[in-house]
């Protein structure tokens, strides 16, 4: 199962739209997972009409009409790996310990908020995932987002991809 994990989009306050190399990602994903701060209710309109399948959260961005439409934290089983999405952690030290206490019965939980792209496994097994931003990278020297691989119950090929700042 391909997947595609992005956050912190924020269409169309940091830009109109999303990269055209995130919504051909869209297209070949036969999941889309964003994690929050969506602004516009326009673009989760947009995804749920072309994602085969969408899971996503609303982030401390999102106004109420969002929040009527997306969970705080999403769970989704996916090629037998078990997610769960939310957009906010809290700070990086620290991180794995609170997030392998809160999400006990989950492989991978995708995260947003700082949109710097995290990568790590708790001592527990949770994998903890943030793609970053395709369209905000605030210090950061690149917008990314992630993609990978779910099989057999493993999460595997986990790629961050890039673009330039514009």
């Amino acid at each position: 199962m391909h997947l595609l994990l992005i956050s912190d989009t924020h269409v169309p306050v940091r830009a109109k739209a999303l990269p055209a190399p995130v919504w051909a990602a869209v297209d070949a994903a036969d999941v889309v997972v964003h994690a929050g701060d969506w602004v516009s209710v326009d673009l989760l309109d947009t995804l749920e009409a072309r994602a085969q399948r969408l899971v996503g959260v609303y982030g401390n961005n999102d106004g109420a009409a969002l929040r009527a439409r997306l969970p705080e934290v999403a769970r989704a089983e996916l090629g037998d790996v078990r997610f769960a999405v939310v957009h906010e952690t809290g700070a990086a030290a620290g991180r794995e310990r609170r997030c392998a206490a809160a999400y006990p019965d989950v492989d991978v939980l995708v995260f947003g908020h700082s949109h710097i792209p995290w990568d790590t496994t708790a001592p527990s097994g949770l994998r903890l995932l943030n793609p970053g931003s395709p369209t905000d990278r605030r210090r950061q020297p690149v917008f990314t987002w992630m993609t990978a691989e779910a099989v057999d119950g493993r999460l595997a090929a986990v790629d961050l991809h890039h673009l330039p700042p514009r």
